[in-house]
């Protein structure tokens, strides 16, 4: 192969090149089409919000019988399946301007323009023959690192529900990040999406051990529709502005800055309901100092050393979920 020539070129010119046929889809080393609605969706939402699209690789090559060059796709098929499923009326996506999902017909004529002009990265592979190809395609499609259980969530699930953690956990990346609750290690690893993701769950079923099965459940049943997503995000915003408004050090000198933690305050604070800025603030300032008190465990109150022995062992499991919970709501109360 002589190299990889890179250019931008517009939605329109791809569905100009099916039109005339002069594109390949499928040529025989390809996948078949796998991805199903909640995938298309997604595609289509990620031009809408104007985020990056990895770049389509296509091999020119000359069909002798019909005279003619030929663009064959290597890897991007199932990206320009969904561009066409979208612009034919197949499928719908969430629109970053619009409480509903869209069609493509609903578009004005300044939206439909505007998303067919976008711009998407394609790499030309010249003078590349089929073992090039070959070699070029197993190693776009292979993966470079063991995946964890939300990265695998996150790689399996494409619909709404994993749409609505995502944003949830990227608009409270400075919260992340200014109370020390999850490094940049973290955060790369997904973890904070996991985070959101399983207190999600938990607040729409009721408190629960951690469980990277339910979790996955929970994903696929509302990959093609979560309903709940703006009561849901309406509830999440009010606790997290509440929490974003404390003093700074509060969380991150205390223990609510371990997630375990900063989990069942959240749980409270959603069950409860209306809680001042200057009684939170005294509330974690409170149950820090007893957690942290040089007085032995054994030697503690009942509650106190139930709630220490919770926030220590098995933070995961519902029982400490529980006693953590009852523990800070007599505290919010």
């Amino acid at each position: 192969m002589d190299r990889v020539d890179y250019e931008s070129v517009v939605i329109q010119d791809i569905l100009n090149w099916i039109k005339a046929e002069e594109i390949d889809l499928e040529p025989w080393y390809q996948r078949r089409s796998v991805w199903l609605t909640p995938q298309k969706s997604f595609l289509i939402n990620t031009i809408f919000e104007q985020k990056p699209v990895p770049t389509l690789y296509i091999r020119h090559r000359l069909d002798l019988e019909r005279e003619r060059s030929m663009k064959e796709v290597v890897d991007g098929q199932q990206r320009i399946r969904a561009i066409v499923a979208f612009v034919s009326g197949e499928i719908s996506a969430r629109h970053p301007q619009k409480t509903k999902r869209v069609a493509y017909g609903s578009l004005s004529s300044s939206e439909k323009e505007r998303f067919l002009m976008t711009k998407l990265s394609v790499g030309y592979l010249i003078g590349a023959d089929e073992k090039d190809v070959i070699d070029i395609f197993g190693r776009i499609n292979s993966v470079a690192k063991t995946l964890n259980e939300q990265e695998k969530r996150n790689a399996k699930y494409s619909g709404e529900f994993k749409q609505f953690c995502l944003k949830e956990a990227s608009e409270r990346l400075p919260f992340w990040r200014e109370n020390r609750i999850f490094s940049a290690n973290d955060i790369a690893r997904m973890q904070e999406v996991q985070f959101i993701s399983d207190l999600i769950l938990n607040l729409e079923s009721g408190l629960s051990d951690y469980s990277s099965a339910k979790l996955n459940r929970i994903y696929q049943q509302f990959d093609e529709d979560y309903p709940s997503w703006k009561v849901m995000g309406e509830r999440l915003e009010s606790v997290f502005s509440l929490l974003s408004s404390l003093h700074p050090g509060v969380i991150p000198d205390s223990i609510f800055r371990r997630p375990p933690l900063l989990f069942s305050l959240i749980m409270a604070l959603d069950d409860v309901g209306k809680v001042s800025e200057k009684n939170l603030n005294s509330v974690i300032k409170k149950i820090d100092s007893r957690f942290n008190t040089d007085i032995p465990v054994s030697e503690r109150p009942k509650k106190d050393a139930n709630f220490a022995i919770a926030a220590t062992s098995s933070t995961q499991r519902i029982a400490s979920r529980r006693i953590r919970h009852s523990y800070i709501k007599s505290y919010l109360a």
